[in-house]
């Protein structure tokens, strides 16, 4: 299992969660509170062939959007982290573009 965890600065870590974990909601597996979200994106999730599914847990604190990411390649994580990225920046468009200090494991 590949993995990544991100601190992204922010005072609005739980809105950001919130909104994503809404928006997800429709069409995947997701579970959250203000502070706290799991999201897991199936392996054949819009039409990707990836090996296993893929998760991707949120939570908020007070000045950080704390990140953990964990995909089956390298590959499927690099594009969960642009998927994430794009969205968050999107929801956070009057302080986007935010800063993800992506580090591996």
């Amino acid at each position: 299992m590949n993995s990544a965890t991100a601190n992204v600065p922010t005072e609005n870590g739980s809105r950001y969660l919130q909104q994503l974990c809404k928006h997800w909601s429709h069409s995947l597996d997701v579970d959250f509170t203000p502070e706290h979200g799991t999201i897991i994106f199936p392996r054949d999730a819009r039409g990707a062939d990836w090996d296993d599914d893929a998760k991707a847990v949120l939570k908020a604190e007070p000045e950080n959007l704390a990140i953990r990411l964990e995909a089956s390649s390298a590959e499927h994580l690099a594009a969960l982290k642009g998927v994430l990225e794009r969205h968050l920046d999107r929801f956070a468009h009057r302080e986007a573009p935010l800063t993800f200090d992506w580090q591996a494991g």
